[in-house]
């Protein structure tokens, strides 16, 4: 039997939040809707390392064209990579226990970044190196950009 809160859930997911809140808060615990918060906080921590993953994928895929492309730099490229790091820098600030997650998937998303590269590009897949040219550190670095790879 479903109460109202988890009813609530599935018509108005704002005030079902309030309302947990709410709970929570007074230590109302008997009258939370325990499986719809458990899947939340859940897809919290999931909606976070797809965000690492994203968002280290598009700053790889910039420091590409930066360093394959350098005829077509842009001040959009300087841009997108700055804001790549500085939401990185601050999802890991306030999620410190991410950033070993980061560490792992750095060649998945280097992969990934030339996938990318090939389908934007047109430059053949044996143009990229097998493994990432570039190392964590330097990546989230603000002073970095690579050289020319020619």
């Amino acid at each position: 039997m479903k109460t109202k809160l988890s009813q609530l859930y599935e018509t108005d997911f704002n005030l079902w939040l309030e309302q947990t809140v709410n709970h929570l808060k007074k230590g109302n615990l008997q009258a939370l809707d325990l499986d719809n918060l458990i899947e939340e906080i859940s897809d919290m921590g999931r909606n976070n390392r797809r965000e690492v993953f994203s968002r280290l994928k598009v700053l790889l895929i910039h420091l590409l064209k930066w360093q394959y492309q350098p005829e077509k730099r842009t001040n959009s490229w300087i841009n997108t990579i700055d804001e790549q790091r500085e939401q990185l820098e601050l999802i890991l600030r306030d999620s410190p226990s991410l950033k070993p997650y980061l560490a792992d998937i750095f060649a998945e998303c280097y992969q990934k970044a030339v996938r990318g590269m090939v389908n934007e590009t047109n430059l053949p897949k044996e143009t990229f190196l097998v493994d990432c040219p570039f190392s964590q550190e330097p990546v989230l670095n603000w002073d970095y950009l690579p050289e020319n790879s020619f």
